[in-house]
């Protein structure tokens, strides 16, 4: 029988419109359209995204995101009717919170049997139905979900998708495609290519405002979350900040290299000996800065430079804003930096950082079990420049975060949201970025979260080779001090019976490599931590993935 184009096509030649570079599929029944058509074109010769087969949900979605942040260009994600989306729920939130544009399609069925056309089965039926569709559920973790109701609709909701997960604040949207949809015939004309996204500042008066407020300031600080996430968003910043002569501020929460942690301007990461001695605070984009919300600054003006500073997905936020720039932080940084110059304003003579990290390192170093920060060290020392780190650490994040001491843009990602997605993420971040070596720093708690051998499977199958460390402390250290700052004189102190707490029991980490035909080593002394990641490198730079298990001190 001579095949019609049906809502298959339709999704093909609109994911390849949009410019996807990959489909990332959990794959269920309901995407036999979508497989039919990619056969077809490869049979023929003609574009679409590659295709991959991935075996969890938290990898496919995971994948996902790691690809989005290096590439700043969403990507399709297809998932299995509402249980597959359900699944992939906690790397889907994830990704709304890292900032990372995709799209991601499950389905339904809407006749059950009952209607004209071939027969959706009765599993849709029995079981896999949700009261709404699954698009109610997916609304509270993604930017935007709705329903494809018709085959004549879904290119263009497929375009307006992909269009508002690259727009500020850039994040996944959802598309329940229903399998009537899929199987309909399609005649409509072949989709159009997203344009590029254009560039907006605040007006020439608002901006006046903010250069005048910062050439009377004395104090000023910059204190930055995202800026990093911005293509250019880091150069923009260190030409703003040299301008200004403004020190910049990367706190706890900055999840990407924002600026160069060797610059004479980086002012470390702790906000607070700031906020009640600086007399004005830019906040460049920034979603929560003070904690508690109530800590306001005691004198200082604050001036948020974000395109979209209120965060829709966020529940309570507040800024305790005097000024607003809203537009293209790029964008603004440098105009802002050249008006600066031209209008012969002085920058500033700020006190210099004094951290010495190196007298903390010789100091961990000296130790006879391994400290965490001789671990980040060693690492740092054996990465380039270039070299990329996904951090999915908890109790050591602010030590990875420090002592990694990053300097280029997109070399660095913060795993967000909950535990489990960064073996994927990274292997999205090797995808997008195939020359770099990718390094994967992890706590065993959060390693153990991980949906480990369909991860290790995907990097396999897909030539995707990570190195992976983990900070392995034998227990989920960050229950146990949230247990102690609630309870410090409780029972669990006096007896010493501490719940939710002990990984003694787990196995091996490293041995988990050996199926997979992978690299793996358990290290537990000093002297033995240097020659073991050098191995393991190797065998990255020779394609296999490397599992480093490191017993830290604490």
């Amino acid at each position: 029988m001579a095949h019609s184009t049906d809502g298959g096509d339709a999704v093909v030649a609109a994911f390849t419109a949009v410019g996807a570079d990959y489909i990332f599929s959990s794959p269920g029944s309901e995407w036999a359209p979508v497989w039919e058509s990619l056969a077809r074109r490869h049979r023929d010769g003609l574009p679409c995204p590659a295709y991959l087969d991935l075996t969890h949900e938290t990898v496919a979605v995971g994948m996902a995101t790691g690809y989005a942040l290096v590439t700043r260009r969403p990507q399709g994600v297809l998932l299995h009717a509402g249980p597959g989306l359900l699944q992939g729920a906690m790397a889907v939130h994830g990704a709304l919170l890292a900032g990372a544009p995709m799209l991601v399609a499950s389905s339904e069925s809407v006749t059950y049997g009952d209607g004209p056309g071939p027969d959706p089965g009765g599993q849709w039926y029995r079981n896999l139905s949700v009261v709404g569709g699954p698009h109610t559920m997916a609304a509270p973790f993604t930017k935007w979900s709705n329903q494809a109701a018709s085959v004549h609709t879904l290119p263009t909701m497929i375009t307006r998708s992909a269009e508002l997960a690259s727009r500020a604040p850039a994040g996944p949207v959802y598309l329940n495609i229903p399998l009537e949809v899929l199987l309909e015939e399609w005649d409509g004309p072949e989709p159009k290519p997203i344009a590029a996204r254009g560039s907006t500042v605040s007006s020439a008066e608002d901006m006046q405002a903010v250069l005048e407020l910062l050439a009377a300031a004395e104090r000023p600080v910059i204190i930055t979350e995202t800026t990093g996430r911005e293509e250019g968003g880091v150069a923009a910043l260190v030409a703003f900040a040299e301008a200004l002569g403004v020190p910049v501020v990367e706190p706890a929460s900055a999840v990407c290299v924002n600026f160069p942690r060797d610059h004479e301007l980086h002012a470390g990461g702790d906000i607070e000996p700031f906020v009640d001695t600086a007399d004005v605070i830019v906040l460049l984009n920034c979603r929560a800065p003070f904690y508690p919300p109530s800590r306001r600054p005691a004198r200082a003006r604050i001036v948020v430079i974000d395109e979209v500073p209120q965060r829709p997905h966020i529940v309570y936020q507040v800024l305790n804003a005097d000024f607003y720039l809203e537009g293209g932080v790029a964008a603004t940084l440098r105009e802002l930096a050249v008006r600066w110059i031209e209008q012969g304003l002085k920058a500033k003579n700020p006190v210099k950082s004094d951290t010495d990290l190196t007298a903390v390192e010789s100091r961990a170093a000296g130790g006879d079990r391994i400290d965490p920060v001789t671990v980040t060290a060693v690492l740092r020392s054996l990465l380039s420049d270039s070299d990329i780190v996904v951090d999915e650490t908890i109790t050591h994040s602010r030590v990875v975060q420090k002592h990694l001491r990053r300097t280029v843009a997109d070399t660095y990602f913060y795993v967000q949201g909950g535990l489990g997605q960064g073996i994927a993420v990274a292997l999205g971040v090797k995808l997008a970025a195939p020359s770099a070596t990718v390094a994967l720093t992890i706590g065993d708690g959060a390693f153990l979260y991980n949906p480990i051998v369909q991860s290790l499977q995907a990097a396999r199958a897909n030539g995707l080779p990570l190195l992976i460390v983990v900070y392995n402390n034998t227990e989920y250290r960050s229950m146990k001090m949230n247990h102690l700052r609630f309870y410090p004189d409780g029972a669990a102190v006096q007896t010493g019976e501490f719940l939710g707490n002990s990984l003694a029991d787990q196995p091996d980490l490293a041995a988990l490599a050996e199926p997979f035909g992978m690299h793996g080593e358990t290290v537990s002394k000093p002297a033995d931590l240097a020659p073991a990641l050098e191995r393991a490198l190797k065998a990255v730079h020779g394609g296999t993935t490397a599992i480093v298990n490191v017993r830290v001190a604490r």
